[in-house]
């Protein structure tokens, strides 16, 4: 009877380790991950990028304090600055998405496939904001691709894998479980937002790389680790695949830059004092602080102190968990919000739209024959407000760039004019003329984090 049983699992054993398939259950799972690698490290690329910047050596360089004193004193020297990552087919017909921090601002970019061909590739959108990019290669034939998984069905203790290329030495795997989700504020690299959790880990290298579950559906893209020691033993965060289906959509549009939907609401999370406070039992939501007055929420019968709960029937507990609701919704359609005022509970439909670029606002720089040539300026609105997180209440000309002579009176990139010679700027093109009325001596009135300084200036 002995011999029978052991006979039997044997035999009930042999398919597992004979067939080429992904994993089924739980007792195949725990014997490989080799069906699933084989499935889906095909569509994981390494990418090479490299950017030429501009360098400028002083002696004062690593001085907090002096450096920007000096930052104009030095001839700008251009070297090339390499970086390495990793990146996922998404389509055969060669879309790739990548991290920003990989591929952002890079004039060469080459892909290595799994099977070591090399293509090149461009950059279609990428957003700093986001640590995305999407990325097209250029005459491959048919790729290996990896289908998107909605996010939003991913639940902790999902079985996942890390497909990278750390530290260069060629494309590795690692396993693990998700351990989070709804995690803000703690992205590495440039992105910030709202992520998936994983104890898989993370190496340099593999950012940009798959974050996969048992079926060989990407459910993320890896972008940093959060590490006492700098190494991969702590927590994976992984940009979540329904963003990154949006920013696809947004590449095959035509666009460069990515279209966050404007909201216009200053918010928190509700703590269980506050929520205590409104009589609200569960301390979850979002609690508006202030809107905009021409934003879509306010327009719908949102006002200050209400809590928002769900946005299309989905939890909202912050912020930047709200901003991605809205932003894998996409511009041009409409999100169901609920949130609890003084009147109990309500449901609305909010419209998703940009920022009013009213009044019309684009890039005007000052004459090069001017006294202060090459200041690139901007009237400030709503879109401006949005573009470069300026508080609503601010109103002027912002400086997007200072020149080359302005910074020498004080003038910095991210001031806000407010008078030139005690005159009022209301449009870019009037800085010149008001300038020419100082004989070669005035001052101009700037806002400077929330401080109004007189730089005056003798030319």
């Amino acid at each position: 009877m002995i011999r029978f049983v052991f006979i039997l699992l044997l035999s009930c054993a042999v398919p597992v380790f004979g067939e080429t398939r992904v994993p089924q259950n739980d007792l195949e799972i725990k014997l490989s991950f080799a069906p699933l690698v084989k499935q889906t490290a095909p569509a994981v690329v390494n990418i090479y990028a490299e950017r030429v910047v501009n360098q400028v050596n002083t002696p004062f360089q690593n001085d907090p304090f002096f450096r920007d004193f000096f930052r104009n004193f030095a001839t700008p020297q251009q070297r090339v600055q390499n970086s390495l990552g990793s990146g996922v087919i998404l389509s055969p017909d060669g879309i790739i998405v990548s991290n920003y921090h990989v591929v952002g601002g890079a004039q060469n970019i080459r892909v290595v496939l799994n099977d070591r061909r090399e293509y090149s590739a461009r950059v279609l959108l990428a957003d700093q904001d986001s640590d995305l990019a999407i990325l097209q290669v250029s005459g491959a034939p048919d790729l290996p691709s990896l289908e998107l998984r909605d996010s939003d069905t991913v639940e902790v203790g999902e079985l996942v894998l890390a497909i990278g290329n750390p530290f260069g030495v060629g494309q590795t795997v690692s396993s693990g479980i998700v351990s989070g989700l709804a995690r803000s504020g703690v992205g590495g690299g440039s992105g910030r937002g709202y992520f998936i959790q994983t104890d898989a880990p993370i190496n340099p290298g593999n950012s940009g790389g798959a974050l996969v579950d048992i079926d060989g559906r990407l459910i993320g893209i890896n972008t940093s680790i959060l590490s006492r020691s700098g190494g991969s033993n702590g927590i994976g965060f992984a940009i979540p695949a329904s963003l990154v289906r949006q920013f696809v959509d947004q590449a095959r549009q035509g666009r460069q830059v990515f279209a966050r939907p404007w909201a216009g609401i200053n918010g928190q999370s509700l703590s269980a004092e506050v929520a205590e406070s409104l009589g609200i039992t569960e301390p979850s939501g979002m609690i508006v602080l202030d809107l905009h007055p021409r934003s879509p929420f306010a327009t719908a019968g949102l006002s200050r102190g209400d809590v928002v709960t769900h946005v299309d029937g989905l939890p909202v507990n912050g912020p930047a968990e709200m901003m991605y609701r809205l932003s894998v919704v996409g511009i041009g359609q409409s999100v169901d919000v609920n949130f609890i005022s003084p009147n109990g509970t309500q449901t609305v439909t909010v419209p998703l739209m940009l920022a009013p670029n009213d009044p019309v606002s684009h890039a005007v720089a000052s004459a090069d024959d001017g006294l202060l040539p090459g200041v690139v300026m901007r009237i400030i609105n709503p879109a401006v407000q949005a573009e470069y997180d300026l508080d609503w209440t601010m109103q002027g000309i912002l400086v997007i760039d200072a020149g080359r002579i302005a910074p020498q009176i004080g003038l910095r990139k991210g001031d806000i004019i407010l008078a030139v010679n005690g005159n009022a700027l209301d449009h870019p093109s009037q800085f010149d003329d008001l300038l020419r009325q100082s004989n070669r001596t005035g001052s101009i009135t700037v806002l400077r984090q929330g401080r109004k300084i007189q730089l005056r200036f003798r030319i």
